[in-house]
């Protein structure tokens, strides 16, 4: 599997870099978002802006990801769902769980503005 990985501030951001997410790559998305937890990454936002098409084997790695996440007390979000992708979600009902941007600068504009409302107040 094609992943590109980015590190902004104490977000670790995924990029998957493949059209498709299923049966034949989705146990490596799985293990790739368990070790990253593992080796301690705090917040991970997984990019599917190149991904056309998920299907349930795909869900389910994500799905790992977030309940593996939780389990840390650290977050999974979601950015950058093609119509196909986001269609998936809303039809099981997954939009509900997890938090889903638009696009990796909204998660990133998103935590902007969480800080600067801790720093007003703090002051």
């Amino acid at each position: 599997m094609n992943i590109g990985i980015d590190k902004k501030a104490d977000k670790t951001i995924l990029t998957l870099q493949e059209e498709r997410i299923d049966a034949h790559n989705s146990a490596e998305l799985k293990d790739y978002l368990l070790r990253l937890l593992e080796n301690g990454a705090e917040d991970v936002v997984v990019n599917l802006q190149a991904v056309r098409f998920i299907d349930s084997s795909g869900l389910g790695a994500l799905l790992s990801g977030y309940k593996n996440a939780n389990l840390r007390q650290r977050r999974l979000v979601l950015a950058g769902l093609q119509p196909r992708v986001q269609s998936m979600f809303e039809l099981t009902r997954l939009h509900r769980v997890f938090d889903i941007y638009p696009n990796l600068q909204e998660v990133l504009a998103d935590d902007d503005r969480a800080d600067s409302a801790n720093r007003s107040h703090s002051q």
